[in-house]
């Protein structure tokens, strides 16, 4: 095995994922194949509406890694297909919940399920989505694979509940954050890239490089994600700058600007975290201060640290094209905000 270290390198061409959509585009057919047949029901509602979603312009990030990770691993078998697709289920169950709890009305640029079909509609099909993601599993027939996606599920939620209970609670602190993150966000990731390893019947180490490739760029990817939210536009990114702010959503640039500001920035923060300050100008006056603060900055040199460490948890795989295209993807995720 290669001990090549790759580094993110700002001075190279703008990264893309096209490489890894390139790698596994057949086997991404066959996932969407199966995606299609499973969202099916008698009920009408059910594939409209799981329809409105999957169908609304996401990359498959989390799929893709499954099919990446087995690619890497020169895995020739289809079972990861199935797979890839539960991931997609859990993921989509996910965001219908989210879209629910969070209040949204805006997701890759179109007007959420929630908002179109109701709450309790965009919850109840997003448990007919978790109920298929586990059918894959159960056919599958790997019980370790069911324990991988299954804690993966339990744990997203656990980051939900963890999240709910600090909402608005300006003063979180970076570490629970870092918890919350890791959870909500960051364990789908790493079981995605994890389970290609148990189908590929690779030892517990190459299962924990992939499990650590995943988990850190999920948290990469969050973070971006986060400081997106300050320097963003509805037509490139799918949702307008400000939204987590008029949200009140605590996210590490609003955690740092916080702890850095005076007395009178943090009575701003409290305020706007609280929803009573959401006008344009409030906006306007935030961005002076995670600007001010090196908030952005900091959020962004912490995304590239995990990025640099998803890197490096593969760079003992063999070299070649799926690293390549791995390695491309999460420069590719850091990319994003510049």
């Amino acid at each position: 095995m290669s001990a090549t270290i790759h580094r993110l390198d700002p001075g190279r061409p703008a990264p893309s994922l096209d490489p890894m959509m390139s790698l596994v585009a057949a086997d991404m057919n066959a996932v969407n194949a199966v995606i299609l047949d499973r969202m099916q029901s008698d009920i009408p509602l059910i594939p409209e509406l799981a329809g409105h979603l999957i169908a609304g312009g996401g990359k498959r990030m989390r799929p893709m890694l499954t099919l990446a990770s087995a690619r890497l691993l020169g895995y020739t078998g289809t079972r990861h297909h199935r797979l890839a697709a539960a991931v997609e289920f859990i993921h989509t169950a996910t965001l219908l919940h989210d879209d629910v709890v969070d209040g949204s009305d805006l997701r890759r640029g179109k007007r959420t399920a929630n908002l179109i079909w109701g709450n309790p509609a965009s919850i109840l099909v997003g448990d007919f989505l978790f109920s298929r993601s586990f059918e894959l599993m159960v056919e599958d027939g790997s019980l370790k694979v069911l324990k991988i996606l299954s804690n993966a599920s339990a744990v997203i939620a656990e980051g939900e509940v963890n999240q709910l209970t600090a909402a608005r609670r300006v003063d979180l602190g970076e570490e629970r954050y870092l918890d919350i993150i890791g959870a909500k966000t960051a364990a789908l990731f790493a079981a995605a890239c994890r389970i290609a390893a148990v189908v590929a019947e690779r030892p517990e180490a190459e299962e924990a490089a992939l499990d650590a490739f995943g988990r850190n760029l999920g948290i990469a990817f969050q973070l971006v994600d986060d400081a997106i939210d300050y320097v963003s536009d509805a037509g490139t990114m799918g949702k307008d700058s400000g939204d987590d702010f008029r949200e009140g959503k605590v996210t590490l640039p609003v955690i740092l600007a916080y702890a850095r500001g005076s007395d009178e920035d943090r009575r701003f923060w409290k305020d706007a975290m609280m929803g009573h300050r959401a006008s344009d100008e409030d906006f306007a006056h935030a961005l002076s201060l995670v600007r001010s603060t090196r908030a952005i900055d900091d959020t962004l040199a912490r995304a590239r640290h995990y990025g640099q460490r998803a890197i490096d948890s593969i760079a003992g795989f063999a070299a070649g094209k799926a690293r390549d295209a791995m390695t491309e993807a999460v420069e590719f995720a850091v990319a994003r905000a510049y």
